[in-house]
């Protein structure tokens, strides 16, 4: 396809160079006009030497296409990306800015290679003749089935740039949520990895040595030394470098069999028992639900499907049940405050609010307001619970450290009294 170039004015009145492929030089001046730009001089087709056309194709094909083919299918967009793309896009759109060309700023703006090529992407489906929600849908990782259905809805009811927004908020007070939650999560496992990394590292490097200079003095070694001594072959030799390998396996496999249905429902069933984590999670369950469906409520979509993209998106196979019952439930007619009521991990006062919303038909209003009721109480659960793990980590640490130098000394303590006596 041959490349066409000339020179054109911007929204801001800025005039630059523009080089666009097509058929003809009037299809590239009536796309350029579509995409806001004003064409200053002639589109001329930009003439090429045959070496040169060789060596830019050879290039395209052998290095600029596979990087951008292995950018497009590695990495992960983030949230935060995501959420300001939202909160950009919303903001052109509501400024007047065309859809195309929105895309095409946004698609110049971003800094993650593979958000840059499915903006690219969504840019060209529209330009097509697709819809923005259609398009998006062909991107699954990225924007999911909440964010493609109220889009639809936006679309639908022409108030995209009230979705987008709500989108973007909605992002934002999950990346929250899921920072909160990380915090508490990581700060117990990282402290215990450290903790036994310490003690495995004092074991096999520090204690031998004691254990060298003990054997030059022919002291006798107290018991507990030596069980130390004994354990730190072991740990060093042979059966610790199986038993390393094996519980790496164990671990492999438990990630797999939690990944699956089975482990999924397993997993989320006790976890809510396990005491204190037991209750963030919970609470993590319910602000994520009604948070989902009251913005789903609020941007047009309708009940049922809002159900349906709660019930595939809650995050715990318990959520996903329970919002399942409800579907079924309003589907032959009924309420969702019932069916609500029967599962176990949403309390009284969260059923309660939400049929004070279905009497009053606020339902999207009473269901945010639980949602930041709960966002509260997870950040509260997650101070205490940090408030908890810190003298008990801290005391995790110590008798493990302990347990090595009262191992070393204890025998220096013995030859000093048989020296003194």
């Amino acid at each position: 396809m041959p490349t066409f170039t000339c020179k054109v004015r911007d929204h801001r009145g800025e005039a630059f160079i523009k080089t666009m492929n097509g058929e003809t030089a009037i299809d590239v001046r009536n796309r350029l006009r579509e995409m806001g730009y004003m064409v200053v001089t002639p589109v001329t087709e930009k003439r090429e030497s045959k070496i040169a056309g060789q060596l830019n194709q050879a290039t395209n094909l052998k290095l600029m296409d596979k990087i951008n083919a292995y950018l497009a299918m590695s990495g992960k967009v983030k949230l935060t990306e995501l959420t300001v793309f939202t909160r950009q896009f919303a903001t052109m759109i509501n400024a007047g800015v065309a859809m195309v060309r929105a895309l095409h700023i946004l698609a110049e703006q971003t800094n993650s290679p593979r958000l840059k090529r499915i903006v690219v992407d969504l840019k060209a489906r529209v330009e097509g003749g697709n819809s923005l929600s259609e398009s998006m849908a062909k991107h699954p990782d990225v924007f999911d089935k909440l964010f493609v259905g109220m889009v639809r809805a936006g679309e639908a009811g022409g108030v995209l740039d009230e979705v987008l927004l709500r989108v973007a908020a909605f992002n934002e007070s999950s990346n929250k949520l899921q920072q909160q939650v990380k915090s508490a999560m990581t700060y117990p496992i990282v402290v215990c990895v450290m903790a036994v990394g310490i003690f495995v590292g004092m074991l096999v490097f520090i204690l031998p040595v004691f254990a060298d200079m003990f054997a030059q003095m022919n002291a006798k070694l107290p018991a507990y030394t030596q069980f130390l001594i004994d354990l730190s072959k072991i740990v060093a030799g042979p059966i610790g470098l199986g038993a390393a390998l094996t519980i790496t396996g164990i671990v492999i496999l438990f990630r797999r069999w939690a990944k699956t249905d089975h482990g999924k429902h397993f997993l989320d069933k006790h976890l809510l028992t396990v005491p204190v984590i037991g209750a963030l999670i919970q609470k993590v369950a319910v602000a994520r639900f009604t948070r989902t469906l009251g913005t789903l409520l609020r941007s047009g979509v309708p009940l049922l499907s809002a159900l349906e993209i709660v019930r595939d998106s809650a995050g715990n196979m318990i959520v996903s049940g329970a919002v399942e019952d409800v579907r079924q439930a309003v589907r032959e007619g009924e309420g969702i405050t019932r069916p609500l009521e029967k599962a176990e991990i949403f309390p009284p006062m969260v059923t309660q609010m939400i049929s004070i919303g279905e009497e009053t038909g606020a339902i999207d209003a009473m269901l945010e307001k639980v949602a930041d009721f709960y966002d509260d109480e997870v950040e509260s659960a997650v101070k205490s619970l940090t408030s908890l793990l810190e003298p008990v980590m801290m005391a995790g640490i110590g008798i493990l450290v302990g347990s090595i130098v009262v191992g070393m000394y204890l025998p220096i303590f013995t030859i000093i009294n048989q020296v003194g006596h």
